[in-house]
């Protein structure tokens, strides 16, 4: 039986550890792919050299064109202009300035892949992200069950991750989701959340509980502060738990930016909410109950989410 194929487009920090992960799990070949020529042939190269080490059965090539990712399985689209600081003034790119700018790489790549590899499924991991997917969705003319964001998978795992820490427990008994626009408008449900099956507030004060929820709306921007640069290691972590859930059509319940069609009163609009993946992309939304509360943080992260998408004019 041939191994799956997985195109990753962008072979910068989130891009090549994605390659990293994937081959780690065996999930399939990959090939990275970047327009800078000898970068994504390197960390290729340099990933296929510890194979041997890691007794992983999996080719890994790099290329600067899109020959070599014909007839890919899933492809992961990280390519765009990061958020960091201009080195001289000190300043971020306005929200304007990044999306017309990763409009036009997002659509220039989307509509390669789309070309060698028309029964793909997309993952969007470029920023903004449901903005992004949006581009990915008009330029590919994919049917919208096969163009996924990843968003949800990165701010649970901040999430889940903030309260293990916080309770000094394991982080595989965390369980809890994030709902919502990518960012600082996400939709926390600590009425969802638990440990072991214990409701979070019989284990932890309010206050705490909040700070947590306001860390994990801020997690991109601290790890910004921190080191200049967006974050790639749980990015990639989110992308590839995504990718095994598609590749091995494990029905896993995600939290995923989708395009939604009357689930929690929107149309056509990318919005993270549990979705069922496996082997045909999004295979189900979850439609949950919401109390008062959480429809209004999903009204407010809706309204952010559509006021970037108009800026790209479709």
């Amino acid at each position: 039986m041939a191994r799956s194929k997985v195109t990753i487009v962008g072979a910068g920090n989130v891009g090549a550890t994605c390659a990293h992960w994937i081959a780690s799990r065996e999930l399939a070949d990959v090939v990275l792919v970047d327009i800078v020529e000898g970068m994504p042939q390197g960390k290729a190269l340099d990933l296929q050299e510890a194979t041997p080490v890691m007794k992983l059965d999996v080719n890994i090539v790099g290329s600067n064109n899109y020959e070599s990712t014909a007839d890919s399985d899933v492809v992961v689209i990280t390519a765009g202009v990061p958020r960091k600081k201009d080195p001289v003034t000190g300043q971020f790119p306005s929200r304007d300035e990044l999306v017309k700018t990763n409009q036009r790489i997002v659509g220039e790549v989307t509509r390669q892949v789309a070309k060698f590899s028309p029964n793909a499924i997309l993952i969007v991991v470029s920023n903004p992200l449901d903005a992004m997917c949006h581009v990915v969705l008009n330029e590919s003319g994919f049917p919208a069950e096969r163009v996924i964001g990843q968003a949800g998978a990165l701010d649970t795992a901040r999430y889940k991750a903030f309260i293990a820490q916080e309770l000094g427990v394991s982080v595989r008994d965390i369980h809890g989701i994030v709902l919502g626009g990518h960012g600082d408008t996400m939709v926390p449900l600590p009425r969802h959340t638990s440990v072991a099956g214990i409701p979070v507030r019989e284990l932890m004060a309010e206050d705490k509980l909040q700070a947590i929820i306001q860390r994990t709306r801020n997690g991109g921007g601290e790890i910004v502060k921190l080191i200049g640069v967006s974050a790639w290691y749980a990015p990639a972590a989110g992308t590839v738990e995504m990718v095994e859930a598609i590749l091995r059509d494990q029905k896993r319940v995600i939290p995923s930016a989708v395009l939604l069609k009357g689930q929690y009163g929107y149309n056509d609009l990318y919005i993270g909410v549990p979705t069922i993946l496996g082997s045909k992309g999004v295979e189900r939304v979850i439609e949950m109950q919401l109390n008062d509360e959480e429809k209004a943080m999903m009204e407010v992260s809706a309204k952010a989410v559509q006021d970037v998408v108009s800026i790209l004019g479709y």
